[in-house]
């Protein structure tokens, strides 16, 4: 039951990306400055999880050491996630919200079975089977064929 719930969390999440990338574009659209939208996007989830973050850390004994110095590639999650926002506001109105969404599930794919088989940033090693490559391929076929078609 569990795993159903996680794996529906995913396509929720996913929504929201999908969501998202048309939100932004019409910002940039709004405000003539796509990075800027994107600056905003990242400013308004900043905040949101600034508190969420102060709510949920205010417990007795807990406390966040904000002078603590944070591995640089951690911090690069920031700056991927900043690419990412901009690639969408720049893309949406160019190519299309699901062809987007096809090309940027297929991006994730493929980063994820590297990912899995490289065995990095603590993810358990799993190897590239001729399923997971038919997979890729298939996905890949389905997000040429939205954007072509």
């Amino acid at each position: 039951m569990a795993g159903a719930l996680w794996s529906l969390l995913g396509v929720l999440a996913g929504a929201f990306i999908a969501i998202q990338a048309p939100i932004n574009a019409q910002l940039a659209r709004g405000l003539g400055v796509p990075v800027a939208a994107a600056a905003i996007s990242f400013l308004a989830g900043a905040v949101v999880l600034g508190v969420v973050t102060l709510l949920t850390t205010r417990m007795p004994g807990a406390a966040i050491d904000w002078r603590a110095p944070a591995p640089w590639l951690f911090v690069t999650g920031g700056v991927l996630g900043a690419a990412y926002v901009t690639s969408t506001v720049l893309l949406t109105p160019r190519i299309g919200a699901a062809a987007l969404m096809a090309f940027l599930v297929t991006g994730q794919l493929l980063a994820g079975m590297l990912v899995d088989k490289a065995g990095i940033l603590g993810v358990a090693v799993r190897e590239i089977s001729m399923g997971r490559i038919v997979g890729a391929v298939l996905l890949l076929t389905g997000a040429l064929m939205i954007r072509i078609y």
